[in-house]
């Protein structure tokens, strides 16, 4: 298997995009860590994939708490002695879209959850990555990053814009390294983030949208790629393109 016995740590590993990845990944042979707010919903998850005969840990811990990061990490390495690819899937958007109607308290944790955490889990295993000379990081992003506009929300869109350009940033830091980062640009997925949009899609519109499963194929895909091979960035989203006027919304 392309993942055989690599240890994978996944943030906001409970739910969406992150807990699919974990399944995925662990189902093709990787030890995961998976880091999420909600202590029940990762523990569940790492009980899923224990049933499937894998290997899971689960941390109940907010990525954007830097101390409860690195302390998580440090129990990573212990347990397992490495770490072989970081996939940044924690982030949620914000109930108000638009300039004027998002509160300064939604734009601090949107921020944190999708970019600060980003930072802070990646600097958290870079140095033993270094000492491996060998890593991955893939960080999550969306299509609103590309293309901001009310459906994604100012800040979300800031946000996942950010963390694109981090990714092209970590790939000159580390150049040479053995680390190479990627970032997962979706559209539409069918995920709970959806439910916080002012009008949520219904399951019509959710039919015709990109699976979380769908994301973590291509998550698993880069990180058992050769590590001489790298793929800095992937866009993944839906074939059907579908009227969005009537989610807009007035948030």
């Amino acid at each position: 298997m392309a993942l055989d016995n690599q240890v994978c740590i996944i943030t906001g590993g409970g739910s969406g995009i992150g807990r699919a990845s974990a399944l995925a990944m662990a189902g093709q042979g990787a030890r995961v860590a998976l880091f999420g707010r909600t202590e029940s919903k990762v523990a569940a998850a790492a009980g899923d994939i224990a049933a499937r005969g894998g290997e899971a840990r689960a941390y109940g811990l907010d990525v954007a708490d830097r101390g409860a990061v690195l302390e998580a990490v440090g129990d990573v390495l212990g347990a397992f002695g490495r770490i072989d690819a970081l996939v940044n899937g924690a982030g949620h958007s914000s109930p108000h879209r638009k300039l004027l109607t998002t509160t300064p308290e939604e734009i601090r944790a949107v921020m944190d959850s999708n970019l600060v955490g980003t930072i802070y889990c990646t600097q958290a295993v870079v140095p033993a990555m270094l000492e491996a000379k060998s890593g991955t990081i893939i960080n999550v992003s969306s299509m609103a990053g590309l293309s901001p506009g009310l459906l994604g929300g100012m800040i979300y869109s800031a946000a996942k814009a950010a963390v694109i350009n981090f990714t092209g940033f970590l790939n000159e830091d580390l150049k040479n390294t053995g680390i190479r980062a990627s970032v997962v640009i979706p559209g539409e997925v069918d995920t709970p983030i959806l439910d916080n949009r002012p009008v949520a899609p219904d399951a019509a519109a959710r039919a015709t949208m990109v699976s979380a499963e769908d994301v973590a194929e291509a998550i698993a895909l880069i990180a058992g790629l050769p590590q001489k091979s790298n793929v800095p960035e992937l866009v993944i989203r839906p074939t059907h393109f579908r009227d969005l006027s009537g989610e807009l919304g007035t948030a």
